[in-house]
C-alpha cells in the first residue's frame, strides 16, 4: 500500500505508535512539557551523543514554473532571478568550504528549463570532492532522473510535502507541476529507489493546523522507516516566515508548541534526525538544540549568489512568469529575491561557539563517500 492511501486512511487507522505520538502532542502542563524535555534529552544523548552535524544551504536557482502561494520563488511573483552557472557553484561552495563546512544542500526551484538533472549532476559531480555530504532539494523526479545525480555523489534527498491536507495543498498550489499531491508525496521513496542514503521529509507549519500536520508527518515518518530501512530518515520543522509575494499563515505554531513536536518525535523515533533552520531566531535556536535537535543550517542565504554574489551581472525579473528587464530600486543591494528571510543571522563560527558553551560538538563532517569504496 502506498502512503497516500495510508494517509486517506490516517482519520480511521492510526497504529498504536502514532496514538502514542498523538497523546505526546496534546496541550500538556509546563511540569509535563518539563518531563517530556528530560526524556527527549535523554534519548538524544543516547543515540546521537553530544553532537551536532551543522550545514549549509546553496541556491542555485530562483526560477520556478509553479505558483505557491506562500513562497518567495512563486511563479507569479515580480522577483529578480538567476541560475548560476555551474562554476559560480563552485566558487559560491568555495566560500563555504573556506567555513569549515563539508556538508551542502543544494536547492532550486523547479524549473526543467533552467535545473535539468544533467545541470544537477554538473553540480554536484564539482563539489563532491571538497563536501562529503551533498544534499539535493529541487522538484519532484523520476527514478532514473535521480540515478546519475546520486553516481555524481549526492548522497541525501531532501522533499517538503509542505502540507498533508488534500484540500490546503490544492488551495496554496494554485498552477504548475507540483499541483500533484500524490507525484510529491511518492518522491522520497523514488530517491531511496534511485540510491540517496538520507531522506529528508518535512510539513511547512502555518498552513494548516499544526497538530494535524504533526501527525501525519509522523506517520510518513513511521512508512518510511519501514519502506526505506537502509536509509536514514530526518524531518524538518519549518514555520512561514515572510516572503515575497505577502502571504500570511492562516494557522500558528508557538514556541512552547515547537518545543513540545520536537520532544514528541524525539521520544517516538529515538533515532530520528531532526532539523532546525535558520528561520528561527538565534535564542530559540539555542533553547531547542538540547531537546532534540540533530542538524542546523548556520549562516544561510536563501538567495542564488548569496555568499559570494555570483549571478548577479546575469539577474533578470519575472513579471507572471514572463521574463522583462530588471528593475533595481536606488541604493538596495542588488542580488536575487531570496526565498524567505533568515531569522538568526549568526555566522557559522558564532553558532559553533554557541553550541560549545552548550557542551555540544559541532560536526562539519560525519560521512564520505569512501567509506561506500571500501
Amino acid at each position: 500500500m502506498s502512503f497516500a492511501s495510508a494517509l486517506d486512511n490516517l482519520p480511521l487507522e492510526k497504529s498504536a505508535l502514532l496514538r502514542e505520538f498523538e497523546r505526546l502532542i496534546e496541550p500538556a502542563s509546563d511540569a509535563r512539557l518539563e518531563g517530556l524535555a528530560r526524556d527527549s534529552r535523554a534519548l538524544t544523548l543516547q543515540n546521537f551523543g553530544r553532537t551536532m552535524r551543522l550545514f549549509a544551504p546553496l541556491y542555485l536557482s530562483n526560477e520556478c514554473i509553479n505558483n505557491c502561494r506562500y513562497c518567495g520563488f512563486s511563479r507569479d511573483n515580480p522577483i529578480l532571478r538567476v541560475t548560476l552557472e555551474v562554476d559560480q557553484v563552485a566558487a559560491e561552495a568555495r566560500h563555504l568550504s573556506g567555513q569549515g563546512f563539508r556538508q551542502v544542500l543544494l536547492v532550486a526551484g523547479e524549473h526543467p528549463k533552467f535545473v535539468s538533472g544533467t545541470y544537477l549532476s554538473d553540480c554536484v559531480r564539482v563539489l563532491a570532492p571538497e563536501f562529503s555530504s551533498i544534499a539535493v532539494e529541487v522538484g519532484p523526479m523520476e527514478r532514473h532522473e535521480y540515478e546519475p545525480v546520486v553516481a555524481a555523489g549526492a548522497e541525501a534527498l531532501v522533499v517538503y510535502q509542505e502540507t498533508y491536507d488534500r484540500q490546503t495543498y490544492a488551495e496554496m498550489h494554485t498552477s504548475g507541476p507540483k499541483r500533484n499531491f500524490n507525484w510529491r508525496l511518492d518522491c522520497p521513496e523514488r530517491g531511496y529507489e534511485a540510491g540517496f542514503r538520507r531522506i529528508g521529509i518535512g510539513a511547512l507549519f502555518g498552513l494548516a493546523p499544526w497538530r494535524h500536520e504533526a501527525i501525519a508527518l509522523a506517520a510518513h515518518v513511521e512508512y518510511l522507516l519501514k519502506r526505506c530501512w537502509q536509509a536514514q530518515i530526518s524531518v524538518s520543522l519549518p514555520r512561514l516566515r515572510p516572503a515575497a509575494g505577502g502571504f500570511q499563515p492562516a494557522f500558528t505554531m508557538s514556541d512552547r508548541e515547537l518545543a513540545q513536536l520536537i520532544c514528541a518525535l524525539r521520544i517516538t523515533f529515538p533515532q530520528l534526525g531532526i532539523v532546525l533552520s535558520t528561520r528561527e531566531r538565534a535564542s530559540l535556536r539555542d533553547a531547542l538544540v538540547p531537546l532534540g535537535v540533530t542538524m542546523m543550517s548556520a549562516g544561510s542565504h536563501t538567495e542564488p549568489g548569496g555568499y559570494t554574489r555570483q549571478g548577479i551581472d546575469n539577474l533578470h525579473m519575472t513579471v507572471r512568469g514572463r521574463i522583462v528587464a530588471p528593475e533595481f530600486d536606488s541604493g538596495l543591494d542588488r542580488l536575487a529575491t531570496g526565498q524567505f528571510e533568515i531569522s538568526d543571522e549568526r555566522s557559522p563560527q558564532e553558532i559553533a561557539d554557541a553550541l560549545r558553551r552548550w557542551g555540544i560538538e559541532p560536526v562539519w563532517k560525519d560521512w564520505d563517500q569512501a567509506l561506500l569504496a571500501s
